[in-house]
């Protein structure tokens, strides 16, 4: 089972790092976007597009890398302090009962959305602007994944702590 939670971490550990490289590409394309408007009175929409897409994609690829280094926001006012068996439960108890629902609900929500997308070929609605749109909303789908398999190996080493105990 530990086996499987450390392969979990390290599909969120390179995906975080791929978003990482994105956070790079998306400055450059910002910069080169506002450069060509400013200075040349240039603009192109599927320039601006891309960065809009980039920007989903590194916070909803991104939330399974924040998850595995706990670096999303918690209120931890007892939770800070307690015993490594107490935090363990809580998560447990957590990732259980209400990050998994949530997970459910926005895979089977959003699944048909993007499904639709791709059988249509939905392409953006401004002219000039990238084709594939169900690219940018198959990112939905990534965000619940990533965070499903980040959440499954957190339940697992939860279980390992509690059992260890």
């Amino acid at each position: 089972m530990k086996k499987i939670a450390n392969l979990f971490d390290s599909i969120n550990r390179y995906t975080g790092y791929l978003c990482a490289f994105l956070v790079v590409l998306m400055t450059v394309n910002v910069f080169i976007v506002v450069f060509l408007r400013y200075l040349f009175g240039i603009s192109f929409i599927w320039l601006q597009e891309t960065y809009v897409w980039m920007h989903a994609y590194i916070f909803m690829a991104g939330a399974g890398f924040t998850y595995l280094n706990d670096a999303h926001v918690r209120i931890d006012i007892i939770y800070r302090s307690s015993s490594k068996v107490y935090k363990a439960i809580v998560d447990l108890v957590g990732n259980i009962f209400l990050l998994m629902p949530f997970l459910y609900i926005i895979w089977s929500y959003s699944f048909p959305f993007v499904y639709k997308s791709f059988q249509i070929n939905e392409v953006s609605r401004e002219a000039g602007g990238l084709p594939m749109l169900f690219l940018l909303k198959a990112a939905i789908l990534i965000f619940a994944f990533l965070l499903f398999i980040q959440a499954l190996s957190k339940l697992i080493n939860n279980f390992i702590i509690i059992y260890q105990k």
